[in-house]
């Protein structure tokens, strides 16, 4: 199970893992073992994800999020395949916490009067002192 938030936990079975050769430095080792993984989570026909988290994967703008309703997350970095499935688990959490999270609404507001006075008055002195540094006139 992949605990996702307190309610939300998907399980293993909707996880798919593939293994492939991972690029980069590493030498022989590189070559011979298929230690890089690409997890791919169908998050459109998913059961155990709730509505909410739907929407807002589909209205978030990230390249790991196709169209089609499915989320690829490639991981080379470590030398382990082991390690660099446990790395693609984490991403997907971070992922999905990051979609449950609700979008803060944003108040307008206005400055205070103090504050408009306190503007105006500083560009006013402001100016004076730019008006000192003109030509003297005798």
């Amino acid at each position: 199970m992949l605990d996702i938030s307190a309610r939300v936990r998907i399980p293993e079975q909707e996880l798919e893992f593939l293994t492939m050769r991972a690029g980069g430095p590493g030498g022989q080792h590189v070559n011979k073992t298929d230690s890089a993984v690409q997890l791919r989570f169908d998050y459109a026909s998913s059961p155990s994800l709730p509505d909410n988290y739907k929407q807002a994967l589909a209205a978030m703008r990230d390249h790991r999020i196709l169209p089609s309703g499915m989320i690829l997350i490639r991981v080379e970095s470590e030398r382990s395949q082991l390690m660099n499935k446990e790395a693609a688990r984490a991403a997907l959490v971070a992922l999905l916490q990051q979609a449950g999270r609700p979008i803060k609404v944003r108040r307008a507001t206005k400055p205070s009067k103090a504050a408009k006075t306190k503007r105006t008055d500083s560009k006013t002195h402001r100016g004076k002192i730019k008006s000192g540094r003109g030509k003297v006139k005798l």
